[in-house]
């Protein structure tokens, strides 16, 4: 363990060799990536044990979390960004002023999306195409969900910002804790559990049935824990970044500045989001089997993907840091080393994955043409898993350069301008194998677009000194009660 996880202070991201900070830094976010996934995992194989409409339901509901929550993450894109910037130039007051300030708009940014979401989610699943035996199990998860969303995206936030400083081993173990506690609680949430043992006990109600709303509540529950150790751990500062209640007072310059750069990073996210929504209207046009095959092969594929949004992640650090410290040069041998390994290792799991898709399929459902479809789904797209891996390194590398509008572009471009349309074309002649060879052909023309718009060299402008306040306007010295 300790050979695989070692922490910012055992590695220097500005100086020395690339390959084995990045490794140091990448690797706690595969662990903490995969955590993550872990929920979705575990909310699908119990609702795949619970009703082939209930695994339907959240193939809905997960895209419109994600869109949520994109809407929102140009905020901590922003913030990771700014401290690592400011962490490679050894301006740690400054850091620790954008941290606080990312922390404040969050809350606020986090609270507004829920409430919208909670009053729309029914409306908009109704246009997704969502079936009258899927759309009330799908928007009381929604629901629950949107009420959660400061928990749920604030600790995105924590993991963010502790990102940028360099620091990812923190948020790996809290996000563990989480995981685990979501893990135990989900099933008896979503079936219930009546004790039966002792006689004075008999019949006696512990967990009611609630089905798909139960796996939404075990997730918030689980989130909010985390997010308050993950306070708890930047309000002491001992780990990572700190935070300050005295730079936390709404600055609304400082909201300018990380709107400017986190703004095109929510237009990428939310053109994501918008992407796996717009192909559920795509795929609600055929049989819930094919819904529910959609709905595993995209949680599938969000596992495979891991190790490359772990290494963008450890690219945009190491980009910031070291344009920060003014050495581009390095920035730019992080993202090819990262993109040429993502390629082999992707490539290779995506052999393996070829040739496993049936039993991995068989994992999520009792369903026979539930596992023959998402059999086809996953084949038709693993043979392209490396492309995904030559584009988010690059992308990456875009953002921690502060030119989060580039990468918005070109996650526009894959989604939106390729994947979508070819799904929507092929779909009619060829049925349900038009959507999925749209994923294969999009993976491919990502990875092209993304490495040759690299090539151009416009990343190497940095946004860091436009960001810079006048910390003589902050107080340096803590208020009499603390913070």
């Amino acid at each position: 363990m300790r050979s695989l996880f070692k922490g910012p202070e055992e590695f220097d991201l500005t100086s020395g060799s690339i390959g084995k900070p990045l490794f140091f830094l990448s690797m706690p976010i595969v662990v903490t990536n995969l955590f993550q996934t872990a929920y979705n995992l575990a909310d699908t194989f119990w609702l795949g044990q619970y009703s082939t409409d209930a695994l339907a339901a959240i193939s809905f509901a997960f895209p419109m979390v994600f869109l949520l929550i994109s809407l929102g993450m140009g905020i901590s894109v922003a913030g990771s960004v700014l401290v690592a910037q400011f962490t490679g130039a050894d301006e740690e007051r400054e850091a620790e002023y954008a941290a606080s300030q990312t922390v404040t708009f969050a809350v606020i940014v986090s609270v507004v999306l829920g409430v919208v979401g909670y009053f729309g989610v029914e409306t908009f699943l109704s246009l997704l195409g969502a079936s009258q035996d899927v759309l009330p199990m799908a928007t009381s998860y929604m629901e629950v969900i949107s009420l959660g969303l400061l928990f749920m995206f604030g600790f995105f936030v924590f993991v963010a910002l502790m990102r940028g400083y360099g620091d990812t081993i923190t948020p790996m173990l809290v996000m563990f804790g989480s995981v685990v506690i979501n893990i135990i609680i989900d099933p008896f949430l979503i079936f219930g559990w009546t004790v039966v043992e002792n006689a004075p006990l008999v019949g006696t109600l512990a967990f009611p049935e609630l089905g798909i709303q139960g796996a939404a509540i075990a997730t918030v529950f689980s989130r909010g824990l985390a997010l308050v150790v993950g306070l708890a751990i930047m309000f002491r500062g001992n780990r990572g970044v700190q935070i300050h209640l005295r730079d936390m007072v709404p600055d609304l310059s400082y909201l300018r500045r990380l709107v400017r750069i986190g703004l095109p990073a929510s237009i990428e996210g939310t053109g994501r989001a918008l992407s796996m929504n717009l192909l559920l209207v795509i795929v609600a046009l055929f049989p819930d089997t094919v819904i529910a095959a959609y709905g595993i092969g995209t949680r599938v594929f969000s596992v495979i993907f891991l190790p490359a949004i772990a290494v963008a992640r450890g690219v945009e650090t190491m980009t910031g840091q070291n344009m920060g410290a003014n050495k581009p040069d390095r920035a730019e041998q992080a993202a090819g080393l990262a993109a040429k390994v993502l390629f082999g290792v992707l490539t290779a799991a995506g052999i393996l994955v070829w040739v496993t898709a049936a039993p991995i399929a068989d994992l999520f459902t009792t369903n026979p043409e539930v596992v023959e479809i998402t059999t086809q789904f996953i084949r038709y797209v693993a043979l392209t898993f490396g492309f995904i891996g030559i584009m988010r390194a690059y992308t990456g590398s875009f953002r921690g350069a502060g030119k989060t509008l580039t990468a918005a572009v070109i996650s526009v471009l894959m989604l939106g301008v390729i994947r979508f349309p070819i799904a929507w074309v092929a779909a009619g002649p060829l049925g349900e194998p038009g959507i999925w060879l749209s994923f294969a052909i999009s993976n491919v023309a990502g990875a092209i677009i993304a490495f040759a718009w690299y090539r151009r060299g416009t990343w190497r402008e940095t946004t860091l000194t436009d960001s810079r306040v006048d910390l003589n306007k902050v107080t340096t010295e803590a208020p009499a009660d603390g913070d």
